[in-house]
């Protein structure tokens, strides 16, 4: 009897692996990331309606044994046709790259992604919020694409 629940227990060890990658696969995260882009749209709401998105957060993936009580999220969006012009022509923007390339623990699946040759600007007016977030956004001219990096954008 002692022996079967050995079999059983390495079976179910050994088919966990393939459950996790077919839930990450089921859950549009082919790359480690997420794709689905109505939370950025409530995060971010004067962006406007997003057309594409890679993004992740502190909570995804968690290995350590304490997690995080803070949420951040992070990555990469692609704006709507126009939506950067108008953002551009109603405030005040300077030309700023972010400081890293996802540089921390949980934004590892981003690493080395993002536009080709980017000119990022970023408007510090944007990035301030009376109600006690932090957020960063650096926009691409050539792709109208914005990389962001939130802490508790939710609340």
């Amino acid at each position: 009897m002692e022996r079967r629940k050995l079999i059983g227990i390495g079976a179910g060890v050994a088919v966990l692996p393939g459950w996790w990658a077919l839930r990450q696969v089921a859950d549009g995260a082919p790359g480690g990331w997420r794709t689905d882009t109505a939370p950025l749209e409530r995060a971010f709401p004067l962006l406007g309606p997003l057309t594409d998105a890679r993004w992740v957060t502190s909570r995804d993936n968690d290995d350590r044994s304490v997690p995080s009580p803070e949420l951040v999220i992070s990555g990469l969006a692609r704006l709507a046709p126009g939506k950067l012009a108008e953002l551009t022509a109603a405030r005040a923007f300077v030309s700023e790259a972010p400081a890293n390339d996802f540089s921390s623990w949980f934004e590892k699946p981003l690493k080395g992604e993002g536009p080709e040759n980017p000119e990022w600007i970023r408007s510090h007016e944007l990035d301030r919020d009376d109600s006690g977030h932090s957020t960063d956004l650096w926009f691409d001219r050539r792709s109208d694409t914005v990389r962001f990096r939130a802490l508790n954008p939710y609340g």
